[in-house]
């Protein structure tokens, strides 16, 4: 198995909410909506999904009432620290809960994190070290 993401599917209570956040509150362009999940414009990455909680939970055989940390995170590399500043505030304006503000990361770099309203954790980053970074833009 290589070491890569075909896609992310991230499973939504809500997809008119989840659609309402990432379409008009973080500018992400609809792909194809089916209605029961909807794909994003991927811009050359792997794609982003969504999938109704419960059916993308039968769909795995998991429990759709999963609690806590789940231990994922998504990162969005970065090409500055204003950049990070400019999404970590577009997030906030769409309703996002900021979990650790924008700032200096303890391995010197700079980021800040947020969770969607379905509390998707997503960690922004932005560092100086290095050329071959994962940028995302």
């Amino acid at each position: 198995m290589k070491a890569h993401v075909s896609s992310i599917l991230l499973g939504v209570r809500d997809m008119d909410r989840a659609k309402q956040f990432y379409t008009e509150g973080l500018g992400w362009k609809i792909k194809n909506d089916y209605g029961i999940s909807v794909f994003f414009e991927s811009d050359g990455a792997s794609p982003v999904g969504f999938y109704g909680r419960e059916g993308l939970a039968d769909q795995v055989g998991a429990d759709p009432e999963g609690s806590g940390f789940s231990g994922l995170v998504l990162t969005y590399v970065v090409r500055s620290e204003a950049r990070v500043e400019e999404i970590m505030a577009e997030a906030h304006k769409a309703g996002a809960t900021i979990l650790k503000p924008a700032g200096a990361l303890p391995w010197g770099g700079y980021g800040g994190t947020f969770a969607d309203p379905d509390g998707y954790i997503w960690s922004l980053g932005y560092s100086a070290r290095g050329t071959d970074q994962p940028y995302a833009e």
